[in-house]
């Protein structure tokens, strides 16, 4: 079998909406998705990559799932972030301490019981809650001018191509653009969040001449424009890599997908089997693009790095990186992708676990002149 030869600079990314442009100067954090382990397992990341002064100069964040439920909080509050010398000393009280209160409380198997059994759907429940604990009545218009550009990420069930949620946009390349949106972070959220089957879809409405005029869109119809058949980023791109990778030259990636794990004997059932099979295809697009991230990486196409939930953290080759044994890490790792309640002892060690694999990678990988850590965020450790 012959492969073609596909640039690196091209693979991540459709041609028409590449095109031949060069990345531009800047740096873009990717947030993947993976349920309330995501969540926490980000604030880790984002608690040192504001030590390291790399938080303020970030100038795209992109995320999906539970990734977005973080990036949405960090966009929303990013007015009220005070920076000295490039590192917000309010952040654990802005950012990291309402997410974690979230984070006691379950809301997925509730969303669904009540979207079963009473009027509305599962994905209005999930949007109540986001919008009761989080985000209140706030939208996109309540993320902050650029930089950074926070955008986060669904798939369109209809199309197939991502949406992309924004403050100067919503945006499918196949159906069009709704310019200067009002839509809800709450909603926004619980369509990235949305994952399959029990939470998908979550159907937006629109009025079809929201839309600006038609521009060579393939998909620009009524049918598709007067609402959108959503389901979670990840069906997608499940490290909420693309709308960074086709626009920067730096690129950091934080991935709590689930650690995929063997089984001799899975079950038969079409309820269990299908969720396996789902979670081989999830964990089979994530490597495949994990892989061309880091070809790229080492061919020099993009400066950056990447960390992963499921990482080795001695595999950074750095001696004096913070102690993280793999078994207690594959521990966390294998933490259910669900909206669910998470004790407070897993919340610190998620935090712990994202916070070092964030510095190792850091380290190792962009800026190896950053001084160590001495310590976690909390003392439990990992």
């Amino acid at each position: 079998m012959v492969t073609p030869n596909i640039p690196l600079e091209r693979s991540l990314a459709p041609v028409h909406e590449l095109g031949d442009r060069a990345p531009q100067p800047g740096i873009g954090l990717c947030l993947s998705g993976g349920g309330y382990r995501a969540m926490i397992f980000h604030l880790g990341a984002l608690i040192r990559l504001n030590e390291a002064g790399l938080l303020s100069q970030l100038t795209r964040v992109s995320s999906v799932s539970g990734g977005s439920i973080t990036a949405a909080v960090l966009g929303m509050k990013w007015q009220n972030l005070r920076f000295i010398n490039g590192i917000a000393s309010n952040l654990i009280r802005e950012v990291i301490d309402p997410i974690r209160r979230f984070a006691q409380h379950t809301v997925d198997i509730p969303s669904i019981i009540t979207g079963t059994l009473l009027p509305g759907t599962a994905s209005d429940r999930v949007a109540r809650a986001y919008s009761e604990y989080l985000y209140g009545d706030e939208t996109l218009q309540s993320l902050p001018d650029d930089p950074p550009r926070f955008v986060i990420n669904a798939a369109n069930i209809q199309s197939g191509a991502l949406v992309r949620f924004s403050k100067p946009y919503i945006r499918d390349y196949k159906v069009g653009e709704i310019r200067n949106p009002a839509v809800s972070l709450a909603m926004a959220v619980t369509a990235s969040s949305a994952f399959p089957p029990v939470l998908s879809p979550a159907v937006m409405k629109f009025t079809p001449n929201a839309f600006s005029p038609v521009n060579n869109e393939m998909l620009a119809s009524e049918e598709f424009r007067k609402q959108m058949v959503l389901s979670d980023g990840g069906v997608y791109d499940n490290l909420g890599l693309e709308t960074v990778w086709k626009r920067l030259d730096t690129v950091l990636v934080s991935d709590a997908g689930m650690k995929f794990a063997p089984d001799h004997h899975p079950a038969e059932d079409w309820v269990r089997h299908s969720r396996r099979v789902l979670e081989l295809i999830d964990n089979q697009v994530r490597g495949l693009r994990k892989r061309q991230l880091i070809s790229a990486f080492q061919a020099g196409l993009r400066r950056g790095c990447y960390w992963g939930i499921g990482t080795d953290i001695n595999s950074y080759g750095l001696d004096d990186a913070l102690p993280c044994p793999p078994d207690r890490t594959d521990e966390l790792a294998h933490e259910p992708t669900r909206l669910a309640k998470l004790p407070d002892e897993v919340q610190e060690r998620l935090i712990n676990w994202g916070y070092a694999v964030c510095d190792a990678a850091v380290r190792r990988y962009l800026d190896p002149s950053l001084a160590p850590p001495t310590q976690f965020p909390y003392a439990s450790g990992v």
